[in-house]
């Protein structure tokens, strides 16, 4: 029989990426992307892990290479463990990498069996070193946690990412002291621009900052080479010369990165949404529920068809651009 067909989109792009929330729910609360009174779904609106599972493995079969695990925080949800070692059979057949986004708070307690289901690297998000920082940003969280599972994850074997999101006001003081110590652990560093996506209790204006200045600052202190190998995601890379990092930018609002664009995002409770700046999705629960695994593959080329050129964000809208939080959608 002929391989299923691979995905691409309305403009030509192909889809080879596609990030997960297992879990809307997190055990922080950071201010730029929750408000401090959340509202969760109920367990019975979520996708079963074998239900994303079986939906993780029709898009292997069409041409998917690389999996993102994300959240809200992965890690709460109970066997989320199951899921990667099932997922992680497929690598080498068809998977390429299977990757997941954490806040490190419970990476100490799972990190060694990450590495041994086949992960080989991890993204941590951490934006910012200074205890007292780190409490005021996330509303509550203990910074000792992330950094020892950070510790443990290098034990494992895993190659470990950072991930900060630049604020105007809160980390911007922190970056450069941020690089310096990736490229004393030997990790690379990703900043990434404030999104406009779901209500908070601030206005995502005044923590706005762009990246072309961080940027500016960073390459008369660093010797910085470009990278031109990517990571299957949108950040632009460049090398720390001498060294082993690589600082990555995702700059939705100062840097668009929508013309090779490679991702989709499956929600929680099973929504498929082809860009994070609209709210256009196809609803892979209800069509796996009501007509089973064999028409997986219309749905996706239904979503295919309906994909974005771009996303619309503006930092400067009265409104969020999406009223979806980025916790809902996939990291």
């Amino acid at each position: 029989m002929p391989a299923p067909a691979a995905l691409i989109d309305r403009h030509g792009r192909t889809i080879s990426y596609l990030r997960i929330s297992v879990t809307d729910r997190c055990d922080l609360r950071c201010r730029y992307c929750m408000a401090e009174a959340m509202t969760f779904l109920p367990k019975a609106a979520l996708l079963t892990l074998e239900e994303i599972a079986v939906i993780a493995e029709r898009f292997i079969a069409r041409g998917i290479t690389k999996i993102r695990l994300s959240g809200g925080e992965p890690l709460v949800r109970r066997d989320v463990i199951e899921l990667v070692r099932r997922l992680g059979r497929h690598i080498g057949r068809g998977l390429d990498e299977l990757t997941m986004t954490t806040n490190g708070t419970r990476l100490a307690d799972h990190a060694e069996a990450m590495a041994a289901a086949g992960m080989r690297r991890v993204n941590v998000s951490l934006d910012s070193r200074d205890p007292a920082t780190f409490r005021h940003i996330t509303r509550h969280g203990d910074v000792s946690q992330v950094l020892a599972g950070i510790a443990a994850a290098r034990a494992a074997g895993l190659a470990v990412k950072i991930n900060m999101v630049a604020l105007k006001g809160l980390n911007a003081a922190e970056i450069v002291s941020m690089l310096e110590w990736c490229v004393d652990q030997g990790h690379d560093l990703t900043l990434i621009e404030t999104m406009p996506m779901g209500a908070i209790d601030e206005d995502r204006i005044d923590r706005f900052l762009p990246l072309t200045a961080v940027f500016d600052d960073l390459a008369a202190r660093f010797a910085l080479e470009r990278d031109p190998r990517g990571s299957g995601g949108p950040a632009r890379y460049w090398r720390v010369d001498g060294t082993k990092t690589r600082l990555g930018l995702i700059s939705p609002l100062t840097g668009n990165f929508c013309a090779t664009c490679n991702r989709v995002r499956l929600t929680t409770e099973g929504l498929l949404y082809t860009c994070l700046g609209h709210d256009d999705c196809v609803d892979l629960k209800r069509v796996l529920r009501t007509d089973g695994v064999g028409a997986l593959d219309a749905a996706l080329d239904s979503a295919m068809a309906s994909k974005p050129e771009r996303h619309d964000f503006d930092i400067a809208a009265a409104a969020p651009a999406v009223a979806r939080h980025m916790s809902v959608t996939g990291g």
